[in-house]
């Protein structure tokens, strides 16, 4: 008998196929073989390509006279497509600028409306070329009357903005009092009569200083009136803006 524990077992023979697989796997890739395999990979591609594009030019080579006709027309009736869609894209584009510079003008016309109805109605300040003329009345002498023929006079002559002191001349001014103890709109002033007036002042002056007129008419009342021209003239008194009761806007 044989001694088990002191005899070492046989190595395991391995089969034929079980060889085989040993030797194939793990796959053993060396990079001279990966860059053939890169190569080939990218030389089959082309010729794919190749022959793919070989196989379209063939087919329209082989196309018969009616279906390449056919063909140009599908093209023809495609780019005319195009060219009628990219025409009513500009056309969309020119009606959209000309309506945002039309609504822009119209914008612009009302703002301008809007502040020459201020100055008309005192809401806003003015200023601008004109006169100043200062009314001194030192014994009282002048009367409502007096600075309301002023007022129509110089409109007459084209005022467009009016300052008696630090009131401001509207449409609905009106003059109250006695000489001494006068009141615009229901406002005191006191001499002297400070008058701030925009217009064209070669048209308002000579208007005040004509015979018979606002200086002369004044002075026989013992008061001292004064007219000076400027390039700038500012009525800064403002009137409050006052909502109509009845009146209303109308469409007609």
């Amino acid at each position: 008998m044989s001694d088990q524990g002191g005899t070492d077992r046989e190595p395991r023979r391995l089969t034929g196929r079980q060889r085989l697989a040993a030797g194939l796997w793990p796959p053993r890739v060396t990079r001279a073989q990966l860059i053939v395999a890169v190569l080939l990979f990218g030389l089959g591609l082309g010729l794919a390509i190749q022959v793919r594009s070989n196989n379209d030019d063939s087919a329209l080579r082989g196309a018969r006279q009616e279906d390449l006709v056919r063909i140009l027309d599908e093209l023809d009736d495609r780019t005319q497509r195009l060219e009628d869609e990219k025409q009513s894209l500009d056309d969309q584009r020119t009606e959209l600028e000309t309506s945002s510079d039309q609504a822009e003008e119209a914008r612009k016309q009302t703002r301008e409306k809007e502040q020459q109805l201020g100055v008309l109605a005192g809401t806003v300040a003015a200023e601008g070329p004109g006169i100043t003329l200062t009314v001194a009345d030192g014994s009282d002498t002048v009367e409502p009357d007096m600075l309301l023929d002023t007022i129509q006079e110089l409109r007459a002559a084209g005022a467009e903005a009016i300052q008696i002191n630090d009131v401001r001349v509207v449409a609905n001014t009106y003059f109250s009092g006695t000489g001494g103890d006068i009141q615009v709109d229901g406002k005191r002033v006191t001499a002297p009569y400070r008058f701030k007036v925009i217009g064209k002042p070669q048209d308002l002056e000579p208007a005040l200083n004509i015979p018979g007129g606002v200086v002369q008419t004044l002075e026989k009342e013992q008061a001292t009136a004064t007219v000076t021209r400027a390039e700038k003239i500012i009525v800064n008194a403002l009137r409050p803006a006052r909502r109509p009761d009845y009146a209303q806007s109308s469409a007609q």
